[in-house]
């Protein structure tokens, strides 16, 4: 038989056992709807927005005019296989931030235009940095080649900064563009879904648009006016090793020419 005090551990032990199962099991729980919730919400969080889709660029009998964009990370680029591939044309980095510059620039530019394809840049923004001060390095960059088509500021929260503010992300890009029109340079806006609804839809949707999405060109809100569509980072081209991405233009050929001839912008000739 037990004594008392005997009975009185073995209650208390018992208690302390059932005290600590709701704590066990509500653990559990918060790992659980962490787990779910990095799942969902982590390559917005982390990079990128959406699961690539492959789709072949044949699918696309009213967007004839396709193309793709490169950086140094592509490598050293065949063009003239690429062009043969029915490319169009070619947006290559040019520059990031306030001092970084693509290594490969004046290259693939220049061996992008010997094979025959229209080319433009693009600037990797950084959402903690002055505007004024990217835009006197994607001039200094972009200057250093003849270009065709609009300057592009790429936005997106994919390898940015997670701690600025929406208004002072709106507050930079806003400096660099009036920089970058200050020299006469056509602006046009690369984003994605998250970026176009966070820092550009209330501001700047009079602006080109080059949007990323991974969905059928015609399946794209029809309140979004987007001017090109990035819809692949996993396309395969003869001339470059490994995966490249793909893009197209809205619109046939000759609106493609008015296009380029009046720097994305074709109200220009009306004036």
């Amino acid at each position: 038989m037990l004594e008392i005090s005997e009975i009185e551990e073995e209650s208390n032990a018992g208690r302390g056992r059932r005290s600590r199962k709701p704590v066990i099991v509500a653990a559990v729980a918060v790992v659980v709807v962490l787990v779910v919730v990095l799942l969902i919400f982590g390559r917005s969080l982390f990079g990128g927005s959406e699961t690539p889709v492959e789709i072949i660029t044949g699918d696309f009998p009213n967007y004839p005019i396709w193309g793709i964009d490169v950086s140094a990370h592509n490598g050293e680029i065949d063009f003239e296989q690429v062009a043969r591939s029915g490319v169009s044309f070619v947006y290559v980095k040019a520059s990031e931030g306030a001092n970084y510059r693509d290594r490969r620039f004046v290259e693939n530019v220049t061996r992008a235009h010997q094979a025959g394809l229209k080319v433009g840049a693009y600037h990797f923004f950084r959402k903690d940095v002055a505007g004024d001060k990217q835009a006197i390095n994607f001039i200094r960059a972009a200057r250093a080649a003849r270009l065709d088509l609009p300057y592009v500021i790429d936005i997106e929260d994919w390898q940015n900064s997670a701690f600025v503010r929406n208004a002072t992300v709106k507050g930079n890009l806003r400096e660099m563009i009036a920089q970058l029109r200050h020299v006469n340079f056509d602006v046009m806006i690369y984003t994605n879904k998250r970026g176009y609804n966070d820092y550009i839809k209330d501001d700047f949707a009079d602006m080109p648009l080059w949007l990323c999405t991974f969905t059928h060109p015609d399946s794209i809100d029809a309140q979004i006016n987007w001017h090109m569509h990035q819809y692949s980072h996993c396309g395969s081209i003869d001339g470059i090793e490994g995966d490249v991405d793909l893009d197209l233009f809205c619109g046939d050929s000759l609106q493609w020419e008015q296009w380029v001839a009046t720097g994305g912008y074709p109200d220009k000739l009306a004036q």
